[in-house]
């Protein structure tokens, strides 16, 4: 499955009194739950909000003594590599790309093959997950620390961070004076043969017309392809690192941490955010049939937890509200992964009729 598209999501805004409120969760949240049994079932023991959580996570942990992950992001290896050292749980991962993913777990479920604890993969392959029934809900006082998009209200799902859509440039190739400030921009005869996209960028692309307003979205993108051409790339950080190369001189999709990333190790490649700029959060859920349940629970609260920090540290974009981002003060729309998943199909077309099959 493709990544999906969606609709926009409005930020909301607590009232004082919701904040002070919420300053005491935790205390409210513990002192009403309800005694847990020492057998829990997977569901009891997810929807568990005592004093005890964490200590019972934890020794349920040491028993299992393993925790099994699935992921799309290379760099969760890393926060793998520091939950293991404060908690001696060793991880067994599998990565592959959101659909891979989406498509082994859906796979194994109906095989009667249940070893996967946690799955990190985009908010749209998430949420298909959802759907097919395989996702636990879960109840975490850190869920209250995440941006509203990040905390559906079934919370079989939580972001973690945030994948924004940017563009990136190479600072060699292009004088940041000569920089595009919006998509028509784009249609000037000095940008043809020097744009490239991501092929894949479906939800993207079919969010970005409803934006604009079908109708005249497409007309630009259809100019833009027929006039100056647009590289079709598989993969973001293949485009950034051709961006880099100045293979592609200017890449219109790209995620913004793809070209932080490598510019701290001295590319010259910077990021350009092009209005309206779109997002969707890349997410964590815990398998309803978990065969290492306390693990999977640690893990999870470690990576809205300590996980947010060391995220950050290489350039994501956390989901915590309580980290400082790039975008913070920047006007960002957040697709909606139920709508995306809709309007696959539709979207899905629209990219390549007007994008990718006239690739040049």
């Amino acid at each position: 499955m493709t990544s999906p598209s969606r609709q926009i999501l409005k930020p909301f805004c607590l009232a004082s009194l919701a904040a002070l409120c919420l300053s005491f969760a935790p205390t409210l949240w513990a002192q009403n739950a309800e005694p847990l049994k020492a057998s829990a079932s997977v569901v009891e023991l997810a929807m568990y909000t005592g004093a005890d959580r964490q200590a019972r996570l934890i020794a349920g942990a040491k028993k299992e003594g393993t925790l099994t992950v699935y992921h799309v992001y290379p760099a969760l290896s890393k926060v793998m590599a520091a939950f293991t050292q404060k908690y001696d749980i060793k991880t067994k991962a599998w990565r592959a790309g959101s659909e891979a993913v989406l498509q082994r777990v859906i796979a194994e479920a109906r095989a009667n093959k249940f070893e996967v604890d946690i799955v990190q993969n985009n908010a749209p392959e998430n949420e298909a997950a959802s759907r097919e029934k395989l996702l636990q809900e879960v109840r975490s006082v850190f869920h209250q620390d995440l941006i509203p998009q990040a905390v559906p209200a079934h919370k079989e799902w939580a972001g973690i961070t945030v994948d924004v859509w940017t563009a990136a440039y190479n600072t060699s190739k292009i004088k940041k004076e000569d920089l595009p400030k919006t998509y028509d921009d784009l249609l000037a005869p000095k940008w043809k043969g020097q744009l490239g996209i991501e092929g894949n960028n479906h939800a993207w692309f079919g969010a970005l017309m409803a934006q604009m307003g079908e109708d005249k979205g497409l007309a630009l993108f259809n100019n833009l392809a027929a006039n100056n051409g647009i590289s079709v790339r598989k993969g973001h950080s293949l485009l950034t690192m051709l961006v880099s190369s100045g293979e592609v001189p200017l890449a219109l999709t790209v995620y913004s941490w793809n070209p932080e990333q490598i510019k701290s190790k001295g590319a010259p490649v910077e990021g350009l955010a092009l209005q309206p700029l779109l997002a969707q959060p890349s997410t964590i859920a815990m398998l309803k049939k978990s065969p290492n349940p306390h693990a999977a629970l640690l893990f999870y609260e470690f990576l809205l937890s300590d996980g947010q920090k060391l995220l950050a540290e290489d350039k994501f974009v956390p989901a915590s509200k309580k980290i400082e981002n790039p975008f913070s003060q920047t006007s960002v729309k957040y697709i909606d992964p139920g709508v995306a998943i809709d309007m696959q199909a539709k979207w899905t077309k629209m990219f390549e009729d007007t994008v990718t099959k006239r690739a040049k």
